[in-house]
This record gives C-alpha cells, structure tokens and sequence, in this order.
C-alpha cells in the first residue's frame, strides 16, 4: 500500500538548495506570495523569471529563478 508523498514547499526548497525539479506557475506564485494570473502577466511582459514551454506547460528551472531573484536584488539596491 502506498501513501501520496506531500509535495514540499517551494520556499523552503530554494532556501535550502535547488530543488530537484522544474518549477510550475504554481510554485512561481507559492515562492513570490502573488496570484498565478500575476506569474502569467510577468511571463507575457517579460518581467519574471524566464521560463520554457514543455508541450502547453510552462516549466522554471529553479536555477533561472535564483539568478532573477540576484538581479532583481542588485538592480533594486543600485537604485537605492
């Protein structure tokens, strides 16, 4: 018998390391603490972390994620 594994939260995953998995739209708006439709919206604008199509899905890879969260970073305390 075998029991539905829980899927960890993304936050805490990328706190600790890349997780071992491409990100969903999901994850995206879990991560950032905004609607899905917001994650859509940056993905249409080219605002966001860049993500790819796999069929109809749109996938982040983790790493990408990270490296947009450090732009965002230096360009925001550049700013300042």
């Amino acid at each position: 018998m075998s029991t539905a594994r829980e899927q960890p939260d993304p936050r805490a995953t990328l706190r600790g390391g890349l997780p071992d998995r491409y990100l969903t739209a999901d994850d995206i708006a879990v991560i950032f603490k905004v609607p899905k439709e917001t994650v859509y919206q940056w993905r249409r604008k080219r605002m966001g972390p860049p993500g790819f199509r796999i069929g109809k899905y749109i996938r982040y890879d983790p790493a990408d994620v990270l490296a947009h969260v450090a732009e965002r970073k230096s360009t925001d305390q550049n700013a300042a």
